[in-house]
């Protein structure tokens, strides 16, 4: 009797455990199902990601509006186009150079046909061995120009934008000073010859203490106006801010 129960205790406990192994898979295979869907979404959403080119710079160079498009190329600005240095030239004669144009610049030959490399004549010297009249400097206000001796200041210059040179186009340079702040010589020995008694001159002049000392003392009883009349008319006395007359 003992033995056939134990053999049916044994079968249900058999069916139960392969009952439960089914519905372990089962839960299993559901819980994963989501899991790839999820997988492959990001699978597809990084592998359709749009790649964007970096945009490429179409900016013009700011030299470019000095060059005048499709004009002879021997006669564009310095600006516009790149020589080769020649070494053989001899200082103060003309010379032949071998010179390209830069990117963007567009220019023609004697027969109208757009060219790249050309040759130019200029003259062999340095940018800064030029006439004073072919660049342009900074001026300063705030050196005497009045002054014995003569006072310079540090001053930037640039070559003129149709002037051929070797070298840099910008260099420094040591200037005297010669700024003018307004006053007129002319003016000033009038009121001298007439008005020096009073100190109108040096109050014109923007020399207030030496205009004060004249006054009260009536032109140093006329020799401080003698005196003042010979230095202003020769010069020698000027502004107080130390600018030149006019």
């Amino acid at each position: 009797m003992a033995s056939p129960v134990c053999a049916r205790a044994l079968l249900f406990l058999s069916q139960l455990y392969v009952l439960s192994g089914r519905a372990g898979s089962l839960m299993t295979t559901k819980h994963a199902q989501p899991e790839s869907t999820f997988a492959k979404s990001l699978t597809s959403t990084s592998t359709n990601t749009p790649y964007f080119k970096a945009a490429e710079s179409t900016e013009i160079p700011s030299y470019v509006t000095k060059c005048p498009s499709n004009g002879l190329c021997s006669r564009l600005p310095p600006d516009c186009m790149t020589c080769n240095t020649n070494y053989s030239c001899i200082y103060g004669k003309l010379a032949t150079f071998d010179c390209r144009i830069k990117p963007h610049v567009h220019c023609v030959d004697q027969n109208n046909h757009e060219q790249e490399n050309f040759t130019i004549n200029m003259t062999c010297q340095f940018c800064w061995q030029l006439a004073a009249t072919d660049y342009v400097c900074t001026n300063s206000t705030s050196c005497m120009t009045v002054s014995c001796p003569r006072q310079r200041y540090n001053a930037t210059c640039t070559v003129r934008d149709h002037i051929h040179c070797l070298g840099n186009r910008v260099f420094p340079k040591m200037l005297y000073c010669n700024w003018t702040g307004g006053y007129k010589w002319s003016t000033a020995l009038a009121l001298s010859i007439t008005l020096g008694g009073f100190g109108a001159d040096r109050f014109y002049l923007g020399q207030w203490r030496e205009g004060l000392g004249k006054l009260f003392s009536f032109g140093g009883l006329g020799i401080w106006t003698l005196i003042d009349v010979l230095l202003i008319g020769v010069g020698y006395v000027g502004p107080a801010d130390g600018s030149l007359y006019i």
